[in-house]
């Protein structure tokens, strides 16, 4: 507890408290409940991603016949949810003028929620929409994120607000990130777990994810109660006590936030957070198409891959600020972002030579099987060939008693591995390489991270020194409305129309939006504005309006004297 403890406390430096606005301990106090905040918000996201690898097997394994697109509304349910109530949770935040009971609340929803999905195996019928149903009240929990972000706004300093929501990104990011690394890593459990009540409810691969939430939500419930999180609002003290106004609508007024910049980031981050979480969604099933992988092997190998992952994208955190030194921000986030994200999405696009191997049944006997002479050992079934196959590996050279079994049996039975004929593309169209998918993730992994983080801080330095809770509440939303959608579009696009299309569309839509931030980068640079300062530049603002009106006055006044007559003209012709 005294490790929790000292990892939440933060002590000033001596430069921390020079401009009088708090003490040491309402200090310490304030950014105990701003690290909180880092916590609530990595949850927020883990909450979302720590099923992204295991809800796929979990549901063809609750119900066969639900299909990927229902997947794709499971995926979905959550970002609708928190969509819909981040503005009603950030009005009663603000009504209340605190953020505490509407934290309570949602952490207390959230916990269960994630309770719900732990137990679906309790449910004796429709346990596809039990599942939609958990999904979308954790996303309403989810809802708190904007209130997060509105009190991140007002417990920050000027200068210390870039490097907090800089902090935000990458908890959110990491949140996502680890998400199905936890996935991956209960896979220990397999399929059938440990009993937690006989015949009825398991401790398994995919139910482990629900529990994890539960238990991290109680977590992040008790840090939300009075002893442990105290308000500090600091942000509008500060901004009135530089100017030396009577209130914070006089401050605000004098910057003015270049607004097409800011859509233009929010658009952006739509876009990117679309393009990433569409990755995460079809990551299994795409595997399991291409590569014949089991439901075990592709939570397994996943979970790998999102390891080096994340190794990959935390040490692109710990770059961007040293990078960023050297090159301007909005040039780090063209190339190094979006650009990368760009090759991310073209390399997916189908080269190999060989086509996908299909899970077909056995149609026929295993002795008809054996009178085929060109058969190897392990036979996938293809489309571009005469082999026939029943997608189990079965070692041709057993020698123990044929059978012949009803088809109908057999589908039923056994788990065919491949790309289901199902799916009509994967009878018409090439296959994926591993080394594709790992090149293409690595470019991922590096790219989002300086993309998320990037657009995050220019998009708070643009907005100058306010309060941003608006504005933040507009992003979340945007990414909001881009996990809802691209989840459900993507799956249908995938499952539909194939892997040219999936990926030539978002490499498309990536390519797009850099080309559009290209255009706009000499008006991405942030408001110079430096809280150390003690308010030079607003002062600076402020003397052109005043050099402005004094002009516009200077020029009032010579036309009144033309009018009039000039005096010194007057005088030079008396003299003459």
């Amino acid at each position: 507890m005294e490790r929790l403890k000292n990892c939440l406390l933060k002590k000033p430096s001596k430069n921390d408290l020079d401009d009088g606005l708090e003490t040491a301990t309402e200090y310490t106090e304030r950014w105990t409940s701003v690290r909180i905040i880092y916590y609530t918000m990595f949850l927020m996201s883990l909450g979302f991603s720590i099923i992204l690898t295991g809800v796929w097997p979990y549901l063809d394994k609750l119900d066969p016949h639900a299909g990927k697109e229902f997947l794709g509304w499971i995926v979905g349910a959550n970002p609708v949810g928190q969509m819909i109530f981040s503005p009603l949770v950030g009005w009663w935040g603000n009504r209340l003028g605190s953020i505490r009971l509407p934290l309570l609340c949602s952490l207390a929803l959230f916990s269960i929620a994630s309770g719900i999905y732990a137990c679906l195996e309790l449910f004796p019928t429709h346990q596809k929409y039990w599942m939609l149903y958990s999904r979308f009240l954790i996303g309403v929990s989810s809802s708190s994120v904007a209130v997060c972000r509105s009190y991140l706004s007002a417990a920050t300093k000027v200068k210390e607000r870039t490097g907090a929501v800089s902090m935000v990104s990458l908890a959110q990011t990491l949140g996502f990130i680890v998400g199905p690394v936890l996935q991956g890593a209960v896979t220990l459990f397999g399929e059938d777990g440990l009993p937690l009540i006989k015949n009825k409810l398991h401790l398994n691969m995919y139910t482990a994810t629900g529990w994890i939430n539960v238990f991290m939500g109680i977590l992040n419930f008790c840090l939300f109660l009075p002893f442990v999180f105290k308000e500090k609002r600091i942000a509008a003290r500060e901004a009135m006590m530089q100017q030396g106004l009577q209130s914070e609508k006089e401050t605000w007024k004098s910057m003015k936030p270049d607004y097409l910049s800011a859509w233009t980031l929010i658009c952006a981050f739509f876009i990117l957070v679309f393009n990433f979480v569409f990755l995460e969604t079809l990551a299994t099933p795409l595997t399991m198409d291409m590569f014949a992988w089991t439901k075990g092997e592709a939570l397994y190998y996943m979970a790998w891959i999102m390891a080096v992952g994340a190794i990959l994208a935390s040490a692109m955190f710990l770059m961007i600020d040293p990078l960023c030194k050297r090159i301007p921000e909005q040039q780090v986030l063209i190339w190094g972002g979006f650009f990368l994200m760009v090759l991310g999405r073209a390399v997916y696009i189908p080269m190999s030579d060989s086509p996908p191997k299909l899970a077909l049944p056995e149609n026929e006997t295993l002795t008809a099987m054996r009178m085929e002479d060109s058969m190897s050992a392990y036979v996938y079934g293809s489309n571009f060939t005469d082999v026939r196959s029943n997608m189990t590996r079965v070692d041709f050279d057993y020698g123990g008693p044929i059978t012949t079994t009803d088809p109908i049996t057999m589908v039923d039975a056994k788990d065919f591995l491949g790309c289901p004929p199902a799916q009509e593309w994967c009878k018409t169209t090439r296959g994926m390489t591993i080394t594709q998918f790992l090149i293409g993730y690595a470019f991922t992994a590096i790219g989002y991270p300086i993309g998320v983080t990037l657009i995050t801080t220019i998009f708070s330095k643009i907005l100058g020194p306010r309060p941003q809770g608006t504005w933040m509440g507009i992003m979340t939303g945007s990414g909001c409305l881009s996990r809802a959608l691209g989840p459900v579009f993507l799956s249908t696009i995938y499952t539909k129309y194939g892997l040219y299309w999936t990926f030539g569309s978002t490499a498309v839509m990536m390519a797009g939006t850099m080309l559009w931030l290209w255009q706009m980068r000499q008006r991405l640079v942030p408001i110079p504005y430096d809280a150390s300062c003690k308010g030079e530049e607003l002062v600076a603002v402020i003397a052109k309006q005043e050099q402005a009106t004094d002009q516009k006055k200077t020029s009032e006044e010579a036309t009144d004297q033309q009018l009039n007559g000039n005096p010194k003209d007057s005088n030079a012709t008396g003299d003459s």
